[in-house]
């Protein structure tokens, strides 16, 4: 996470690096899985990762990329970060039909995109933008629609759901009883 110019304190870049986090932890589930050959639970915890890639790179396009993409010297990255969403979405789905051995392949494509934007974008949007533009990002940027995870790729929101059903006496790589909530408070 880029953390020398603070655009992460700008509140749509801050959603934007927040969610990377949160779809990274669930990914690193699921690459896990895969590795194990435990296809219910790669299954599930893909699951996870699209419900919280989906939405994201959805609000990144129609907000803040759709205003970047007016200035000339963004356009050609802004498409090329597009395409990259689309890429990840086919990706992914390659990994949910059984390609478990590619899992770590999507997972280092979402890093490299991750960073382009949390190193790149997002401090040029910082830079770059004005008030209004501003504005304008925050107007057209949807509110978050997938529910938060704990950090660890498990929903939070109405309930305590798990992309995996199996019980929690045993030890499956992570405690439950983090210290934190599991209440959502919007």
């Amino acid at each position: 996470m880029c953390s020398y110019c603070g655009c992460q304190s700008i509140t749509v870049v801050g959603r934007f690096m927040a969610e990377h986090d949160e779809i990274i932890n669930a990914t690193g589930l699921m690459v896990r899985a895969a590795q194990a050959g435990d296809a219910a639970e790669v299954r599930a915890t893909a699951e996870v990762v699209a419900r919280l890639l989906h939405p994201h790179t959805q609000a990144e396009e129609v907000g803040l990329f759709s205003v970047m993409r007016e200035q000339e010297e963004f356009t050609d990255h802004i498409d090329v970060l597009c395409g990259e969403h689309t890429t990840l979405d086919e990706l992914l789905e390659v990994v949910v039909g059984g390609a478990f051995a590619r899992a770590p392949e999507f997972e280092l494509a979402l890093r490299t995109h991750i960073d382009k934007e949390d190193n790149g974008l997002f401090p040029a949007a910082a830079m770059s933008l004005a008030g209004a533009e501003w504005e304008r990002v925050d107007a057209s940027t949807p509110p978050p629609q997938a529910p938060l995870t704990d950090g660890r790729g498990h929903l939070l929101g109405g309930g305590h759901e798990h992309p995996h059903d199996h019980p929690h006496e045993h030890d499956h790589g992570h405690s439950h009883d983090n210290g934190h909530s599991h209440e959502h408070h919007p």
